[in-house]
């Protein structure tokens, strides 16, 4: 999987993308990830990337011309270097608290596509002609942050761990909170040694050996941890357990 990250500040990004799990990932030749500084796009002597807005109002826009012709140039270079970009163009994703809010669902559809390109914005935002040229736009939550990186890194994080390879087991990811295989349902308990820590015991049923029964009990917890921490996916949960059951 390839991921361009067009941002003013690519050095945010140097130790997330050698680190940890991503790290991993790179190193494995799972994904791809390069920065494109938008600075080196911007006009003038000194090379702005932002405008006051028309009709007034406080702050700065980012240029839509900017904006555009760097994820453009990136995409250039990387059709004329063969660099993984196997596909026409990359699928460009607009980072923004204005966009739709990232859950695991969206995170399977993005890891499932060869090449994308996240744009992180600074300032007021983006020129609305930005949105002509992107093919979606995600938030992160009802929030604002400072700009996009904070959000790009979590959507490459959250991807790869869903590629090939990176997780020690295949199941890891397929069995986690809000993946489609548990209905978007939360992750039952873990427990792990000792087995009593202050009068506080594992459960029996995870000491018997009995898989199918340890299956069971741990697809009910996660109905109950659902239900009692985030009740407004129950109902979610019961749609994608009919989907998979009419699939």
């Amino acid at each position: 999987m390839r991921v361009d990250i067009v941002t003013l500040f690519p050095e945010m990004f140097e130790p997330f993308l050698t680190t940890g799990m991503v790290g991993r990932a790179v190193r494995a030749g799972a994904l791809d990830a390069r920065c494109a500084n938008l600075r080196e796009h911007g006009l003038g002597k000194h090379r702005s990337v932002d405008d006051t807005p028309y009709g007034g109002g406080s702050g700065m826009v980012m240029r839509v011309d900017v904006v555009v012709g760097c994820i453009e140039a990136v995409e250039e270079r990387a059709r004329e270097g063969h660099e993984g970009a196997e596909a026409a163009r990359s699928h460009r994703v607009l980072l923004s608290p204005q966009g739709s809010v990232l859950d695991q669902r969206k995170v399977e559809a993005l890891a499932e596509r060869p090449w994308i390109t996240l744009v992180c914005g600074r300032y007021e935002g983006f020129d609305d002609r930005v949105h002509a040229f992107v093919d979606e736009e995600i938030s992160l939550g009802d929030f604002v942050l400072a700009g996009g990186e904070v959000a790009a890194m979590a959507i490459v994080d959250a991807c790869s761990r869903l590629l090939p390879g990176v997780l020690g087991s295949a199941d890891s990811a397929m069995l986690e909170s809000h993946s489609v295989v548990m209905d978007g349902l939360l992750e039952h308990p873990h427990y792990t040694r000792p087995e009593e820590f202050r009068g506080m015991k594992v459960p029996e049923v995870l000491k018997g050996g009995n898989h199918a029964v340890i299956a069971a009990w741990r697809r009910e917890q996660a109905e109950k941890r659902t239900a009692e921490r985030r009740p407004d996916l129950m109902e979610r949960a019961k749609r994608l357990r009919a989907e998979r059951g009419s699939s």
